[in-house]
């Protein structure tokens, strides 16, 4: 999904995308059709993003002067394919020195936290940056602390980076001088609009989908309430996703929230009509 989505808002915006990887050719990939809506389906149809992601460029050919940014999906395989890669730091300071966009989400940050400036710094250190949190990490895969070599947002405040986290698996997106970070699955449309923009390029304008109506909306119950969000439902026409506000609802009961939980199936109910 972290690819699929990127891929296609870069493609609409009239670039062209190539896909690397720390070995090239093709990458291992697990499928989780639980999250797959039509941006996923769509790359999984499309011949030519197929052949791009199933034969892709080893990092160590991939020169900088032939790119304008580079975008670091995540993916948990990242936490250990990313960090010590020898490829990453030369590549991604060259983007520094040339002034590129370096673009990351979810776990896709993994790979900046090597990579030093020109002055010897951690790229990360005193930016903006956002990834997956701790919080998200952790009520996921309690021992995550054993099976991954570092917490991803503990390994970036070590390197000085401001981490800034939103709520749990809502959009949440740090822009700091060329640099684009997003805090998971969710921020993968806007990380992808804001490296656009920071191209030069004002981003074509586009329906949203009903997962990005559905997180939307979880932020309107999340800072306003349940009788807004619900005013909201009803005042506008969206198509929504009503699996993924179950999927908050569930979230809330593992995190013994019982009361936000049943708020979260009450909003969920009131969008059978509009749900996908």
């Amino acid at each position: 999904t972290e690819l699929a989505r990127a891929y296609w808002v870069f493609k609409a915006n009239g670039f062209e995308v190539d896909i690397a990887s720390t070995a090239g050719g093709e990458p291992y990939a697990l499928l989780d059709d639980e999250d797959m809506a039509a941006y996923d389906y769509a790359f999984l149809n499309d011949a030519t993003a197929q052949n791009k992601a199933k034969n892709t460029l080893n990092l160590s050919e991939v020169n900088a002067d032939n790119y304008q940014a580079v975008y670091f999906v995540g993916g948990k395989g990242t936490m250990f394919d990313f960090p010590d890669n020898q490829v990453i730091p030369h590549l991604a300071a060259n983007f520094v020195a040339q002034n590129k966009v370096i673009a990351a989400v979810c776990h896709g940050p993994a790979a900046l936290i090597n990579v030093k400036t020109e002055n010897g710094e951690w790229l990360v250190a005193n930016k903006k940056v956002s990834a997956f949190t701790n919080s998200e990490e952790l009520l996921l895969i309690p021992n995550a602390e054993i099976i991954f070599p570092f917490l991803l947002q503990t390994k970036l405040q070590d390197r000085g980076a401001d981490f800034i986290a939103g709520s749990d698996y809502l959009e949440q997106v740090s822009i700091c001088e060329k640099l684009i970070t997003g805090q998971n699955p969710w921020s993968v449309w806007r990380v992808a609009e804001e490296t656009v923009r920071l191209l030069g390029y004002e981003p074509l304008t586009r329906v949203n989908t009903p997962e990005e109506n559905s997180v939307a909306l979880l932020k309107i119950y999340s800072n306003e309430g349940l009788d807004v969000a619900e005013k909201a439902v009803k005042n506008n026409e969206h198509k929504y996703y009503g699996r993924l506000i179950l999927m908050h609802a569930f979230v809330a009961f593992m995190k013994w929230e019982p009361l936000n939980g049943f708020k979260l199936m009450i909003l969920a109910d009131s969008l059978k009509p509009l749900s996908s």
